[in-house]
C-alpha cells in the first residue's frame, strides 16, 4: 500500500503557475496519466499539471533523466501506457519522483516548459487501452435502494455482504469523457402488455462509480492475494456506467445486464495514481452485526486504510439550460468511503481468487456510489423512486429520466487537513437521439 513521501508535501509548489492554484485539480501532488492528441496528431502519453499537459515524449527528449527514469519514458513515447502499466508500483513510484523534482519549483523550467500544452487545446481520449472491464455493486446504499423498489421485505439478497457481485461488461463501447452518447434502442414491455416491443430507452439512467485500472497483471490459473492487491491495481478514474432502466428490467433475468448497459460506458481522461491517493485512505469498516469478510479477503492493512476518501458529485444541464447560458447544477454528492461496501483490493483478491488472469489496462467498476440519503443518490432510478418522484431544475423543468440535449457530469475530489487538495477532472456526456 502506498506511504507517504517528499511528492505529496502539501506545501510543494510548481514552477507550472496554473498548478499552484488551490482550486485546480491537478497540483503538482497528483500528476495523474492520459492519452491526448493535438489537431492531425498521433495520440501520445502525458502528465496534467494544472492547466496543462507535460507531453512525455518531448520531456525524454528536452531534458536529462537518470538512466532508469528514460527507460521508464521511452516506454510510454509509443503513446501507448499499458507497457508502463505492465511494470508495476515500484516503476510508477519511480517515474512520479522524478516528475516532481522536475515540475517542483527550481526544476529545469527552461527544458520543460516547451514540453507543455494546454488542456483546452488538446483532445483527451480514454487513458489506456482497455482490454476488459468488469463492473461490481460495491455500493450496499444503492443495493439497498435499488433492491426495496423491487423486493420491499428483501432488499438485499443473501450473498451480498459475503462475496462482491460483478458482472463481465462491454470494454469496446467505454468512451472518453465529452463522447456524446446515442440514446439505445431494445426490448421492453408495458406495463399490462403481453408482447415487448422495440424501440428507445425512455428511462435513461447514470450510474455514479469509480473506475479502478490494472496495472501488472497475473498469470493464468494464479491469485493475487490481497496484501499484494494494491500493488497489481495502476489508479482511479471517474466513470459512468450508463444504464437504460426498461431494457434491464425486461432482459436481466436470469443472466444480468446486456443491452442495457453495454452502449456507452464514459470515463474521466486522467487516471489518477494510487500513489496520488496515499494521503486519503481511511479505515475500512463493516457495521456492527455484520459478518467479517472471509479470510482471502480481509487483511490489517485493509481494515487500517482500505477505503477511498473520495468525494463524488453529479451534475445535469438541460439542452434549455445550456441555451440559457446556465451551468450545469448539482443534483447529488456522496463519499466513497461512506459508500462502498467492499475495497478496491478486495475486488481484485476476489476476481483471481478462481484464477482469472488480470491483464494491464483491464478496468474494474465500484458500481453506483450512493449514501444513505436520497439527495447522495448515485442514479437517477434512486433519486426518483424509480421515475415515480420527479425533480425540479433551477429553470422550472423536471427530470424523472434523462431526455436528448441533457448533458450529465460527474466531478470528484480529494481534501482533507494536512494534504493538497486533488481532483480526477470531469466525466460528462451529452444523450443525443436514438
Amino acid at each position: 500500500m502506498s506511504t507517504l513521501d517528499a511528492t505529496h508535501d502539501p506545501a510543494l509548489q510548481s514552477w507550472v503557475a496554473s498548478a499552484n492554484a488551490a482550486d485546480t485539480d491537478f497540483p503538482i501532488q497528483n500528476l495523474p496519466f492520459g492519452r491526448f492528441r493535438r489537431p492531425g496528431q498521433a495520440w501520445r502519453i502525458g502528465v496534467a499539471i494544472g492547466d496543462q499537459v507535460l507531453d512525455l515524449e518531448l520531456a525524454a527528449e528536452h531534458t536529462k533523466w537518470p538512466s532508469d527514469v528514460q527507460a521508464l519514458l521511452a516506454l510510454l513515447a509509443t503513446g501507448e501506457l499499458n507497457g508502463f502499466m505492465a511494470r508495476g508500483a515500484a516503476a510508477r513510484r519511480t517515474l512520479r519522483r522524478a516528475l516532481s523534482q522536475a515540475l517542483a519549483a527550481g526544476g529545469p523550467e527552461d527544458a520543460l516548459a516547451p514540453c507543455l500544452v494546454p488542456q483546452a487545446e488538446v483532445e483527451l481520449g480514454v487513458p489506456c487501452r482497455i482490454g476488459d472491464y468488469t463492473d461490481f455493486y460495491v455500493g450496499i446504499h444503492h443495493a439497498t435502494a435499488v433492491g426495496k423498489l423491487f423486493r420491499p421485505d428483501n432488499p438485499l439478497l443473501p450473498n451480498y455482504k459475503w462475496v462482491p457481485i460483478g458482472y463481465h461488461g462491454r470494454a469496446s463501447s467505454i468512451v472518453a469523457s465529452g463522447t456524446p452518447i446515442r440514446r439505445p434502442r431494445g426490448q421492453t414491455q408495458a406495463a399490462g402488455q403481453d408482447a415487448p416491443e422495440v424501440g428507445p430507452t425512455q428511462r435513461l439512467d447514470l450510474e455514479l462509480e469509480l473506475g479502478f485500472f490494472i496495472g501488472a497483471g497475473n498469470a493464468l490459473g494464479t491469485s493475487i492475494p490481497l496484501a499484494e492487491a494494491e500493488d497489481h491495481l495502476f489508479g482511479v478514474c471517474l466513470f459512468n456506467d450508463w444504464s437504460a432502466r426498461d431494457i434491464q428490467a425486461w432482459e436481466y433475468q436470469p443472466l444480468g445486464p446486456f443491452l442495457a448497459k453495454n452502449f456507452a460506458s464514459t470515463v474521466s481522461p486522467w487516471i489518477v495514481t494510487m500513489e496520488a491517493l496515499a494521503p486519503f485512505r481511511r479505515p475500512f469498516t463493516r457495521p456492527a452485526g455484520d459478518p467479517q469478510p472471509l479470510p482471502y479477503l480481509d487483511d490489517a492493512g485493509q481494515r487500517e486504510r482500505g477505503a477511498l476518501d473520495v468525494q463524488l458529485e453529479v451534475r445535469l444541464q438541460t439542452a434549455a439550460m445550456r441555451e440559457a447560458g446556465m451551468p450545469p447544477v448539482a443534483i447529488s454528492n456522496s463519499n466513497a468511503a461512506q459508500a462502498a461496501y467492499w475495497t478496491a483490493a478486495q475486488l481484485v483478491a476476489h476476481h483471481t481468487v478462481n484464477g482469472c488472469n488480470l491483464q494491464p489496462g483491464d478496468l474494474l467498476g465500484s458500481g453506483t456510489l450512493s449514501g444513505p440519503e436520497r439527495a447522495q443518490a448515485g442514479s437517477l432510478l434512486e433519486l426518483t423512486a424509480g421515475g415515480k418522484e420527479p425533480f425540479t431544475l433551477p429553470n422550472g423543468e423536471r427530470r424523472a429520466f434523462l431526455q436528448d440535449g441533457d448533458t450529465l457530469v460527474l466531478a470528484g475530489h480529494c481534501e482533507r487537513p494536512g494534504a493538497r487538495r486533488i481532483g480526477f477532472g470531469l466525466c460528462a456526456g451529452t444523450v443525443v437521439p436514438a
